[in-house]
């Protein structure tokens, strides 16, 4: 018995789930991005109102850590919108020298500067993991609410590593984002 049906090679099956888990990740990157700018708005927001309302002496409460909180959420907010951004090719670029260049001359500058790009992210992820282990070994805590901070290093590492796939991936598809914005 035969199928009728196109067959798919075992290696077309690992890299199309390879690019469906590469794609969930930098989602949920994305999500996490979002979720840390609503956080800085609202305790923004909130630290605002308790302020107001300690001018005028209708509380006697403040809010203590806003700026320890919002930092953080910060710096989750850059580090998880880098990998989206590149997926979606979203970077600013002037590419007017680009494209007074010939085709093979545009492929060659372009798979140069991803390779550096390749390297400078693998380069962070081994110096983010080396500080995020010095920041974990010597205490090292947010001022006001003495959080610590040992893992937004690790984050980064994580998500530039993702960003080196990312390149990877635009890399391998030229002309083609990795996910629609």
């Amino acid at each position: 018995m035969t199928s009728t049906g196109p067959t798919t090679s075992f290696p077309a099956k690992i890299a199309g789930a390879y690019n469906v888990c590469l794609r969930g990740i930098v989602c949920l990157f994305a999500v996490l991005a979002a979720l840390s700018i609503a956080a800085m708005m609202l305790v923004t927001c909130f630290d605002v109102v308790v302020g107001v309302l300690n001018r005028f002496g209708w509380c006697e409460w403040s809010f203590v850590g806003a700026l320890d909180i919002v930092k953080l959420a910060g710096g989750v907010t850059i580090i998880s919108a880098l990998p989206y951004t590149t997926a979606v090719k979203g970077h600013v670029a002037v590419e007017y020298f680009f494209h007074k260049m010939s085709r093979r001359g545009r492929i060659i500058i372009d798979v140069i500067v991803r390779l550096l790009g390749m390297g400078l992210f693998g380069c962070l992820v081994w110096r983010n993991i080396i500080y995020g282990a010095m920041l974990k070994e010597n205490g090292v805590v947010s001022m006001t609410l003495q959080l610590p901070v040992f893992w937004l290093p690790y984050l980064a590492a994580f998500s530039f590593g993702v960003m080196v796939l990312v390149i990877l991936y635009n890399m391998t598809h030229p002309g083609r984002e990795m996910i629609k914005p």
